[in-house]
């Protein structure tokens, strides 16, 4: 199956084959608790003749009341079991979707995740995973359950009143039917419920985000009635699935009443002389207390699957929203090519980039990195110096041309670095989790922060806030530039590593930049710095896309 013929339907039944053999033993302890439910019913029926009818005593029926007391208790286990597996199967498969979708997250790469919202992306990860349970626990194993448990008690009710059988086999199919039909509304007003939610998520983090901008400019209260606006939506949304899946319950229920209604009637006229037609005549108590018990168990499962079938309906509106992530091309990194020379890092050749709103980007160009060497690129806003560098990195495939990766573990700086909230300690451990306090010190030293450091009264367990708040511009480059310090990146690809430094700290930079190269890194920066660009060892400039050396004479 490939990515793009990815549906709804077929990711869940991938899903469910992960845990088929969980998921078959609940469906099985569900029949066999349903097999004893017969037993009991057929059984007390008995019980009731022979205690009335034939005026028998309870002592010499102890048999039957220790098998029905037998198969009491061991309907309890297998419900129970039954629950407790299907739950088990179905956190496990939730823990696999959830690790697909992040795993999916993670090939699309930082290119992809810049252009989406990330709080639809947060509900898609959280609230749309968990939305998969009830389909999982609960509708998946009492789909089995009704194609199963209903036959077996039709057999019995056949073989005690072939009439009631009919009247069965008649009803039966009115409850799946009105099932599809209501399941056609919920799932699109499921998947409309998912969207909306989404929405909000992300509308909500986007006002949070610009809360300063909002205030600055006076539109606090603008803010605040859009996502009153926003929330409104999703509640009558909620209120239309509630009420759906209410008036689809209360109407299975009806229909169901109604036929066991029609059996009891049939039985009490039949046993009071009032038919004579068929098997009526020789209904006994036995027989007619059997079947009118049975009746509400025949149409028990199918009430159950009813009531289970709108998280169906809610697990293909989530699924709906998440194949929207999983079928979107990724860069397939194993499908890259190695260079042939040893000491390439990275062979482009006749390369475009293309997007679908924006039409070609970059290229065509050719480029090779070589091992240890520095390369400035420069050129104006948009011309594709960003673009380049997530080829290199691997975030992106060209649309046209051949690209070549040595596949070396590389590190990413930013214009804007992503930076936590917690102790310098703790964003330094991102990049060496095992690194010491001498080692941090160093990769601080080395990106110009010893000043800073100095002056912390708590050191490396200073606090900084979410994205460097507490921190400058400046600061908090050189926070991002220590991290790939202490990286064992051989591929150090920069955005601006200089923007927003002072003239002294700028030339720190520059020296660590040049001591990295010295110990065989590689670095690639799109950089407009003259001093930055004075450091590299070739200069390219980016000109509409295409790239032209410069050449300075010695």
């Amino acid at each position: 199956m490939t990515e793009q013929s990815l549906t709804a339907r077929s990711w869940l039944k991938a899903l469910a084959a992960l845990e088929r053999r969980r998921l078959h033993l609940a469906a099985f302890l569900g029949v066999l608790a349903g097999v004893q439910t017969v037993i009991i019913v057929v059984g007390l029926a008995w019980l009731v003749e022979q205690l009335t009818v034939h005026q028998q005593s309870p002592y010499q029926l102890v048999n039957v009341l220790v098998l029905l007391a037998l198969c009491v208790l061991g309907r309890g286990i297998c419900q129970w079991a039954q629950e407790t597996i299907s739950l088990e199967a179905s956190l496990r498969i939730r823990q696999h979707a959830r690790r697909q979708v992040l795993d999916k997250c993670w090939a699309l790469g930082p290119v992809w995740l810049a252009y989406q919202q990330s709080g639809a992306l947060a509900t898609q990860a959280v609230e749309n995973i968990e939305a998969l349970d009830g389909y999982f626990a609960r509708f998946y194993t009492q789909l089995r359950i009704t194609a199963l448990l209903p036959l077996l008690i039709f057999l019995v009710v056949i073989r005690l009143d072939y009439l009631v059988a009919v009247f069965l086999l008649i009803s039966a199919p009115i409850i799946p039917l009105f099932m599809a039909l209501v399941g056609m509304g919920a799932e699109r007003v499921n998947r409309d419920q998912f969207a909306a939610v989404a929405r909000l998520s992300a509308h909500f983090l986007d006002r949070v985000r610009g809360m300063s901008t909002l205030q600055l400019f006076g539109r606090t209260a603008s803010a605040h009635k859009d996502v009153w606006w926003a929330t409104d939506d999703y509640r009558r949304l909620s209120m239309r699935t509630l009420r759906l899946a209410f008036l689809s319950s209360a109407v299975l229920e009806f229909f169901a009443s109604v036929a066991i209604a029609v059996i009891a009637m049939y039985v009490g006229f039949g046993l009071l002389g009032y038919i004579d037609y068929g098997p009526a005549t020789s209904l006994t108590l036995f027989s007619g207390l059997a079947v009118l018990l049975l009746a509400p168990e025949f149409f028990q499962p199918l009430r159950t699957l009813s009531q289970h079938y709108h998280d169906r309906a809610t697990a293909l509106g989530a699924a709906e929203s998440l194949i929207t992530v999983l079928n979107e091309t990724s860069v397939q990194r194993s499908s890259l090519n190695e260079p042939d020379a040893v000491d390439d890092i990275a062979v482009l050749k006749n390369v475009s980039v293309e997007y679908a709103n924006r039409g070609r980007v970059l290229g065509p160009i050719d480029l090779t990195v070589k091992k240890g060497s520095i390369i400035a690129i420069s050129g104006p806003s948009g011309s594709g110096k960003s673009t380049l560098l997530a080829l290199l990195a691997g975030f992106l495939m060209p649309s046209q041309g051949s690209l070549e990766l040595a596949q070396p573990r590389y590190a990413w700086l930013d214009q804007q670095p992503s930076l936590l909230h917690g102790s310098l300690a703790d964003n330094l451990h991102l990049a060496n989790p095992h690194a010491d306090a001498p080692a941090m010190l160093e990769a601080l030293h080395q990106a110009g922060l010893k000043a800073l450091l100095e002056k912390l009264p708590h050191g490396l367990d200073s606090m900084i806030g979410e994205r460097g708040l507490g921190l400058s511009g400046g600061q908090a480059q050189r926070l991002a530039l220590a991290r790939i310090y202490l990286s064992d990146a051989s591929l150090i690809l920069l955005d601006e590593p200089t923007a927003s430094l002072d003239t002294e700290t700028e030339e720190v930079v520059i020296q660590a930049l040049l001591t990295w190269a010295a110990q065989g890194r590689t670095m690639v920066m799109a950089t407009h710095h003259p001093a930055a660009i004075k450091a590299a060892q070739r200069h390219l400039e980016m000109r509409n896309g295409h790239l032209e050396e410069i050449c300075y004479e010695t």
